[in-house]
């Protein structure tokens, strides 16, 4: 089983991160849970609902990565997800350095054999399917865990069966709201 798992609120919290680089980036007072509710679509969204400018979106990824050095934790139970199927992959947004931080943080990294970091890499921004299909070349992949639709929408166009997290309202085969349903909801059901 090979599965390719988004990064920010799927294995980890970086929600609270998220919130806090987006704020600083907007210079304005906004509230946190309405943020969230607009970063939860997608931050291009955000940033057209906030009237940010997306040439600031560098400056957004640096903030973020900043906050989520100190404010991002794994989602619990997520070790006994990872290590319950073959191979992990992630696919992020999120820059590789950052990545990577965080995984050997909390000892995660031994459970990936690949990150591909979208932008960084030179591909096009999810929902795009390039990334997806890169991964593609190297790894058959069974599975995509992710929270948000943008996540989703790649693997739906690949045939490739989908898990959303913590997520009911978006299309997918499975809806997990902990890791402790991967195993007996999403595994035992493949």
């Amino acid at each position: 089983m090979n599965v390719l798992w988004d990064f920010d609120g799927t294995l980890f919290d970086t929600y609270p991160a998220l919130v806090s680089g987006f704020i600083r980036l907007s210079k304005q007072n906004i509230d946190r849970d309405e943020v969230l509710k607009w970063l939860k679509i997608d931050s291009k969204t955000a940033f057209k609902h906030y009237g940010i400018g997306e040439e600031q979106r560098l400056e957004y990824q640096t903030l973020h990565n900043y906050y989520s050095k100190t404010e991002s934790k794994p989602f619990e139970h997520l070790t006994e997800a990872l290590s319950s199927v073959d191979t992990n992959i992630i696919v992020t947004h999120r820059d590789k350095e950052s990545t990577v931080f965080l995984l050997e943080k909390y000892q995660l990294s031994k459970y990936f054999k690949d990150i591909v970091s979208v932008e960084e890499q030179g591909f096009t921004r999810k929902p795009h399917s390039s990334s997806y299909e890169y991964v593609l070349k190297s790894y058959h992949i069974d599975l995509v865990v992710g929270d948000r639709d943008l996540d989703l929408i790649p693997a739906r166009k690949l045939n490739i069966k989908t898990c959303a997290f913590q997520n009911q309202n978006i299309e997918a085969d499975f809806h997990i709201d902990s890791y402790t349903d991967f195993i007996p909801k999403v595994l035992n059901r493949l």
